[in-house]
């Protein structure tokens, strides 16, 4: 259904570095940098047929997260969850809500953490265990 996802960043740099390093872990490979037409840098990111990117906002204005908006990683384990939580706090973002951790609900078992990006942005990772037999 989604075909990419694309935030604004103030800093490409620093948001390169910040998931070139987080995206690393759920195996992604380094981000890909390109200059657009109109001179704005941009970082790909292509993982298992889906892309996430970042770029300078092109209207010139700041770059701001939107409330209300999360993405999510889905993530292969809840060690998995809990190393991607970690490492993006080790390389500027900020922990949110619970502490990474299971939570049960209605749709079975979850392993969730939260953080804020380095820009603002919230970012979920997720492990939904398997259903039992």
């Amino acid at each position: 259904m989604i075909n990419h996802i694309m935030l604004g960043t103030n800093d490409i740099e620093r948001s390169k570095a910040f998931y070139d390093t987080l995206l690393a872990i759920l195996g992604c490979g380094a981000g890909r940098t390109n200059t657009n037409a109109t001179g704005h840098v941009r970082v790909f990111y292509s993982h298992e047929g889906h892309t996430f990117g970042l770029t300078q906002p092109i209207n010139g204005e700041e770059a701001t997260c939107a409330n209300g908006f999360t993405i999510g990683f889905k993530c292969t384990s809840a060690e998995q969850v809990k190393q991607f939580h970690d490492v993006a706090v080790a390389n500027g973002a900020t922990s949110i809500e619970d502490p990474p951790g299971l939570r049960e609900s209605s749709v079975g078992n979850v392993h969730l953490s939260y953080v804020r990006d380095p820009d603002g942005h919230k970012l979920c990772a997720l492990y939904r265990e398997p259903k039992a037999k």
